[in-house]
C-alpha cells in the first residue's frame, strides 16, 4: 500500500510541475455583465473559446421541455451577418471547428481555432448571440430533427429508455424530473413567441460565462470582448429555480417493458449538489464501486458471479441535489431479480466495511491522474475552469481539487455509502422483455 501511495504522490507531482497556478487566470466582467475567463497557454498556436450559457433542462416548465436542447440546434442556423449554414462554413474556413451540448444545468459552446482567427469567432459567437434568426421554416426543419432524435435515442438505447422512467420517477416535483431532450407533446408545441422568450432570457451576456485558453493575449480578448460582446444588452436575470425536491419516503420501483434479450437494472440514489461538502467522496466512492475491471461491482458481478455483462455507476455534476445512479445489464440466465440481490450483496458489504486503503488510494490516484491528463490541453483547461466556476462557484477550486481528494478517509467514503446508499433514497427500475412470461401465462 505504501508503495501505491508513494508511486501516486511521484505522478502527481510529475504531472503538477508547469501546471498553471490561480494567479495565471485573468478574469474581467463587461458592463453588460458577462464574466471572462483568460488564460494564456502559447505551448501552441491554438486556443479554445467555452461559452458557458447558465440554461438547461431545469430553467424549462411542463409545456416548453426541450427548448435547452432545441437552442443548441438553433444556434447554428443562421443570424443576422451570418446566414444559414455559414456559421461552419466561415469557421471551417480560418482552420477551426466547433461543438455542443446541453445538460440539465447548461448549454455549452465549443470553439476550437488557430489563434489567429480569434477575432473570427468572436464576430461569429457575437452575431448569433446578437442576432439569433427564429425562421419558421427552420424552426419546423430542427423541431423535426430533435423529434427524430428523441424517438430514435430511445428506441435504440435501452439506457436511455430505462434513465427516462426512473429519473421521473425519483423526482417528484424539482425539474430535473424530464429528460434533457423533453417530452415529444412539448417539441411538437413550442410556440414562436415560447422560442423567443426563452431566447431572451436566458441567451442574454449576464447569464453566460466565457472561457478562452491558448495562445492569445489577455488585452487583446479585453478589446475583442468589448469590442464583440459589450454591446449586447443584458436582460432581467432569469427568476431563480427555488423548487426543493421533497426527501423520498420510501423505494420506488419502475418496470419498463420492451424486446431486449436480458433485463437491464438502473438504482437511483437522491445525492447532494456538486456544491456540497461530501461531493469529493462520493465521487471517490463511485470510482470505488465501478471504475474498472478491477472495481467492487465489475469484480463481483462480472467475474465472480457472472450475473452481468456491464456495470457502471454515474454522478453527474449539478447545481442542485440530483441522482447517483447505477446500471447492469444482466448476463448469463440471471433475470433481474438475482442481478439486484447481487448488487444488493455488494453495496451492503462496502457499506458494513467501508473500503480498504488501497482500494481508496488507488481511487485517488485515478481521480489526480484524470484531472492533470484533462489540464494538459488547452481544451481541458478551458473546460475543467468554466466547469469549477459554474458548479462550484469559483474556477479557483479547481486547483484546490488534488488537496480535497487527497484528504478524503476511507471513513468518509463509508458515512456517504451510508448516508445515501439507502433503500427508502432510492428508486430502482427495471428494463425487460416480457414476451416469454405472456407466453407462458397464456400456456397455462
Amino acid at each position: 500500500m505504501k508503495k501505491l501511495f508513494l508511486l501516486g504522490l511521484l505522478c502527481w507531482a510529475g504531472l503538477a510541475q508547469g501546471q498553471n497556478k490561480p494567479e495565471d487566470v485573468n478574469t474581467f466582467t463587461l458592463d453588460n455583465g458577462m464574466k471572462v475567463l483568460v488564460l494564456e497557454d502559447h505551448s501552441i498556436p491554438n486556443a479554445n473559446m467555452y461559452l458557458f450559457w447558465k440554461v438547461g433542462s431545469r430553467n424549462e416548465y411542463p409545456g416548453i421541455t426541450g427548448l435547452s436542447h432545441f437552442f443548441e440546434h438553433m444556434m447554428f442556423n443562421g443570424a443576422k451577418k451570418y446566414g444559414p449554414k455559414m456559421f461552419d462554413r466561415t469557421m471551417e474556413a480560418a482552420g477551426g471547428s466547433n461543438n455542443a451540448y446541453t445538460t440539465e444545468d447548461l448549454t455549452v459552446y465549443t470553439n476550437w481555432f488557430p489563434s489567429s482567427a480569434l477575432e473570427t469567432i468572436f464576430d461569429l459567437e457575437a452575431d448569433r448571440i446578437a442576432n439569433l434568426a427564429l425562421d419558421d421554416e427552420m424552426v419546423e426543419s430542427e423541431r423535426g430533427v430533435v423529434l427524430s432524435e428523441r424517438s430514435t435515442g430511445l428506441e435504440n438505447s435501452n439506457f436511455r429508455m430505462l434513465h427516462e422512467q426512473v429519473k421521473s420517477s425519483a423526482f417528484m416535483a424539482h425539474p430535473y424530473r424530464w429528460s434533457v431532450i423533453g417530452y415529444e407533446s412539448d417539441i411538437k408545441n413550442w410556440t414562436k413567441e415560447d422560442l423567443q422568450r426563452y431566447f431572451e432570457t436566458y441567451y442574454a451576456p449576464n447569464n453566460a460565462v466565457l472561457v478562452i485558453a491558448g495562445a492569445v493575449k489577455v488585452p487583446e480578448v479585453k478589446r475583442m470582448a468589448q469590442q464583440y460582446f459589450g454591446s449586447i444588452k443584458a436582460q432581467e436575470p432569469p427568476r431563480e429555480i427555488h423548487t426543493v425536491e421533497p426527501e423520498q419516503q420510501g423505494e420506488k420501483r419502475v418496470r419498463v417493458h420492451k424486446k431486449v434479450s436480458t433485463p437491464n437494472l438502473m438504482m437511483a440514489w437522491h445525492t447532494p449538489a456538486t456544491s456540497h461538502e461530501d461531493f469529493y467522496a462520493i465521487e471517490l466512492m463511485n470510482v470505488i464501486l465501478s471504475g474498472g475491471n478491477s472495481s467492487r461491482l465489475h469484480q463481483a458481478l462480472v467475474d465472480e458471479q457472472q450475473v452481468a455483462t456491464d456495470v457502471f455507476t454515474y454522478f453527474p455534476e449539478s447545481f442542485d441535489p440530483n441522482l447517483m445512479y447505477l446500471y447492469a445489464v444482466a448476463g448469463g440466465d440471471a433475470d433481474e431479480a438475482k442481478l439486484e440481490a447481487a448488487i444488493d450483496g455488494v453495496l451492503a458489504k462496502f457499506v458494513e466495511e467501508g473500503p480498504s486503503e488501497r482500494e481508496l488510494q488507488k481511487a485517488k490516484n485515478t481521480k489526480l491522474m484524470e484531472l492533470y491528463r484533462t489540464l494538459e490541453t488547452i481544451n481541458g483547461k478551458a473546460n475543467t475552469l468554466g466547469t469549477y466556476e459554474l458548479f462550484f462557484g469559483d474556477y479557483r477550486k479547481m486547483f484546490d481539487a488534488p488537496k480535497l481528494y487527497e484528504q478524503v478517509t476511507a471513513a468518509d467514503i463509508q458515512r456517504v455509502a451510508k448516508k445515501y446508499l439507502t433503500n427508502p433514497n432510492r428508486t430502482v427500475g427495471v428494463l425487460k422483455d416480457l414476451s416469454n412470461e405472456l407466453a407462458q401465462d397464456d400456456q397455462q
